[in-house]
């Protein structure tokens, strides 16, 4: 079964999750910590089958592609994207954000661009780089590996 395409934000926070340093990665499996830095999230990847898992809520959930997979295929190289988008999403609070906006995904990426703006960060070209990425994320067609397995619980 493939994984449905993820929300656009979902890439900001991969590459926020990069920035920040908050994924370890080993061979074919990550750790990702969540914004909070209270919950860690497991990655599982099988490159001879397309095939990947997480335990984010949106993986769990809604049945997309979440945040830590995608900053697991940026590290790993699967994607190819610029680093320096990574450090400008850095120390952006993305659960406080979806908290407040009610998980408005709009509304959040709307929020978040004016945070770049302010770090004087090209929004356009952001756009730009999310939508490469975007479009890699298209092409890869991940199917799921194994079953879907539990958030952990926490803020």
């Amino acid at each position: 079964m493939l994984w449905k395409f993820p929300p656009k934000i979902k890439i900001y926070e991969a590459l926020g999750s990069i920035g920040d340093k908050r994924i370890s990665v080993a061979e074919n499996t990550a750790e990702v910590y969540s914004s909070s830095r209270r919950k860690k999230y497991i990655v599982k990847y099988d490159p001879d089958i397309n095939a990947i898992m997480a335990n984010d809520n949106a993986s769990y959930w809604a049945g997309y592609l979440g945040y830590p997979s995608i900053a697991f295929l940026l590290v790993k190289g699967i994607i190819d994207y610029n680093p320096k988008y990574a450090n400008a999403l850095k120390e952006i609070p993305w659960k406080d954000i979806n908290v407040k906006y009610r998980s408005n995904y709009a509304k959040t990426e709307e929020y978040v661009k004016e945070i770049l703006a302010k770090r004087k960060i090209s929004v356009s070209e952001l756009e730009t780089e999310i939508d490469k990425i975007y479009d890699q994320i298209k092409q890869l067609n991940l199917e799921k590996l194994g079953k879907r397995i539990r958030p952990p619980k926490g803020y």
